[in-house]
């Protein structure tokens, strides 16, 4: 099956009441263990390319194994840009092939990130390629306990209904109680935000900073409108720890190496694509 637009697969999720995932990637082996998951469980996905990698003098190759990987798939996949915070890096990431882009204007005030996302929704739609934008802000994990575990930087509803109506992007990340990376702390959806937000945007919506949630929070996100949810941390955990395991157990060599962090990704992918309900739907 060719690499897609994420943006037909996305809304059968948000009507059929599942989600499909984002598993971010930054080498091969992690990229094949991905890929052997969603053949696996046969689930649609998006496969995140993180803004910064293109910086790098093998961003456009990275972009390449994706894309390879993907014109072989036999589900739909695409190939995502995660955070770009800039219009020049979301054109750039068009240029490579990518076929569906993140702006990120988070940090923005909310005019200038929805002018600035409504100019990445004109050329990527113009292209092809689907758009998400994220309104609030989503902080990190590790100063949960002094930011989003405060409420800081979360969505307000009637906000997130002016930036749509403003954007029209294909996908509305959101915080509310979410965090990138490890949490400090337990972690907190407003759930009943969440709700609010969903009755006001019709555009299916994103949650980031996956890791460390329950697959009791998970569930009852994706019943209130959660469609995508970005996933690396807890991958790049497992990937660590198997490379340990190994070790200790006397197999150190490169090719135990790579074999561990495919297996690594390919299981936990697994279990993600389980609990969000993607599973099948390839």
């Amino acid at each position: 099956m060719p690499l897609v637009s994420i943006r037909d697969e996305i809304r059968k999720a948000q009507a059929g009441g599942y989600c499909l995932p984002l598993f971010l990637t930054f080498d091969l082996a992690s990229a094949e263990g991905i890929f052997q998951a969603l053949g696996e469980k046969r689930s649609p996905a998006m496969v995140g390319v993180y803004s910064a990698w293109l910086d790098r003098p093998a961003g456009g190759a990275m972009a390449a194994v994706v894309r390879t990987m993907a014109a072989a798939a036999k589900v739909p996949v695409s190939l995502m840009l995660d955070h770009g915070g800039t219009l020049d890096v979301c054109r750039k990431a068009l240029q490579l092939g990518f076929t569906d882009v993140m702006y990120d204007g988070s940090k923005l005030p909310l005019e200038e990130n929805a002018a600035n996302a409504r100019q990445v929704v004109e050329e990527a739609h113009a292209a092809g390629a689907g758009v998400e934008a994220e309104l609030g802000h989503v902080g990190l994990g590790s100063e949960y306990d002094t930011f989003g575990g405060l409420r800081k930087g979360f969505t307000e509803p009637a906000a997130a209904e002016r930036f749509y109506a403003e954007t029209h992007v294909d996908i509305l990340a959101v915080a509310v109680g979410n965090a990138h990376g490890v949490y400090k702390g337990d972690p907190r959806l407003d759930l009943d935000l969440l709700g609010r937000i969903r009755r006001l945007v019709p555009a299916p919506l994103s949650l980031h900073g996956g890791t460390g949630l329950s697959d009791e929070q998970f569930r009852a996100a994706i019943g209130r409108g959660i469609a995508k949810v970005n996933i690396f941390t807890d991958l790049g955990l497992a990937a660590g720890a198997k490379i340990a395991e190994l070790a200790r157990g006397g197999k150190t060599s490169y090719f135990d190496v790579l074999g561990g962090i495919r297996e690594a990704f390919r299981a936990r992918c697994c279990r993600y694509i389980d609990v969000f309900g993607s599973a099948g739907k390839g």
